[in-house]
């Protein structure tokens, strides 16, 4: 290793150390060297909800989690319905399904402790690479090289990579195996995703506060923003459908489960029509899941997932006194405690169209 790797670690490690983020799931620089070791659980935890979603988001979702199910045997101990209305509102469900699976293999395979194997992580539900590196470098000291999108950026920026990503993951890799510090892995991975987050930001890095600017080959080009380079954007397909809001006199209205398996698995939902990311659905009352009622066009809302857009048109229907029994996977479901279902975001814009009055938390 070069010198000028070495000096990378030093100096970004004497940044982390004084300028350290103050986050829940972590334990503070430092402390694996003074005996006290991060909480596998919480650090797995955090790192899952961290995908795709920012600090600020993840924050109050942890800590609900935490309170709710302090340990992974708390949160193997739940249903996965639990889980699901936890998460509502985070996104990419999947990973919410993934925690129960992994929580349950950790407590029955590995008698409640993570394993401090990388391999072994990596064979987890819902860990991949990325997540397998963490949680092994930050609760493990494992000198495991950490890539996310943050280490990413820094380190583009640093070597002035041209290789656009994702062709250049490889590449980065195997520079950040070189720089980290192996006496102190957790805290490295840390300190780049510290950095990446508040000073080598993508728009603007503020280059004059950033502890390793002597390093950096961009900032020499004086092109910092140039980095990471990546591939044009293809179009995302855009998607049509409709939600129908049933309400009845009692302030409910009618939800229903989706299916077991594909896009929202198992998640709450008023009823819609069948789109997906390949196919449009009825718009109009002509998909309804009731006949013989008046609906109410209450406009449209929008929605992007990760591969395509969708366009819903919301209707609204009353049914007054009516008695009428749900069908099978459906429920009554109060309108003032919505936010206790497992209601994804889209679904929470659907029915705060056609209802204002359910002031639902993400709809803002």
């Amino acid at each position: 290793m070069s010198a000028n790797k070495v000096a990378i670690g030093k100096d970004l490690l004497e940044w982390y150390d004084r300028h350290a983020r103050k986050l829940p799931w972590r334990a503070g620089p430092g402390t694996s060297q003074a005996g006290e070791r991060p909480d596998p659980y919480r650090v797995w935890l955090s790192e899952i909800m961290l995908q795709q979603t920012t600090v600020a988001t993840v924050k109050d979702y942890f800590a609900k989690f935490t309170d709710r199910w302090p340990t992974v045997e708390d949160l193997a101990a739940a249903t996965e319905d639990d889980i699901l209305k936890a998460w509502a509102g985070l996104g990419y469900y999947s990973r919410a399904r993934n925690l129960k699976k992994c929580a349950d293999i950790i407590v029955t395979e590995f008698g409640g402790a993570f394993p401090a194997d990388i391999d072994q992580l990596r064979g987890l539900p819902g860990i991949g690479d990325y997540t397998a590196a963490a949680i092994g470098s930050i609760a493990f000291d494992i000198p495991a090289p950490v890539v996310d999108g943050n280490v990413e950026r820094v380190f583009t920026r640093l070597f002035a990579i041209e290789t656009p990503l994702p062709k250049a993951k490889s590449e980065i890799k195997k520079l950040v195996h070189e720089v980290l510090s192996v006496s102190r892995p957790g805290d490295f991975a840390q300190a780049c995703m510290d950095l990446g987050a508040t000073i080598c930001s993508p728009k603007k890095p503020a280059c004059m506060h950033c502890p390793i600017r002597s390093h950096c080959a961009a900032l020499e080009g004086h092109d910092p923003e140039h980095f990471p380079v990546k591939p044009p954007k293809k179009d995302k397909p855009a998607r049509v459908g409709a939600v129908y809001v049933i309400e009845n006199g009692s302030g409910e209205i009618i939800l229903e489960k989706r299916q077991g398996s594909g896009l929202l698995a198992n998640m709450a939902q008023a009823p819609t029509t069948d789109w997906n990311s390949r196919t449009n659905g009825e718009t109009g009352v002509r998909g309804a899941p009731l006949t013989g009622l008046q609906w109410k066009a209450c406009g449209e809302i929008e929605h992007i997932f990760t591969h395509f857009s969708l366009t819903l048109t919301v209707w609204k229907t009353s049914i007054g006194e009516r008695k009428f029994q749900p069908g099978a996977n459906q429920w009554w479901a109060s309108v003032q405690k919505l936010d206790e279902e497992a209601l994804p975001t889209v679904m929470k814009k659907a029915i705060a169209r056609a209802l204002p009055e359910a002031k639902l938390k993400g709809t803002q």
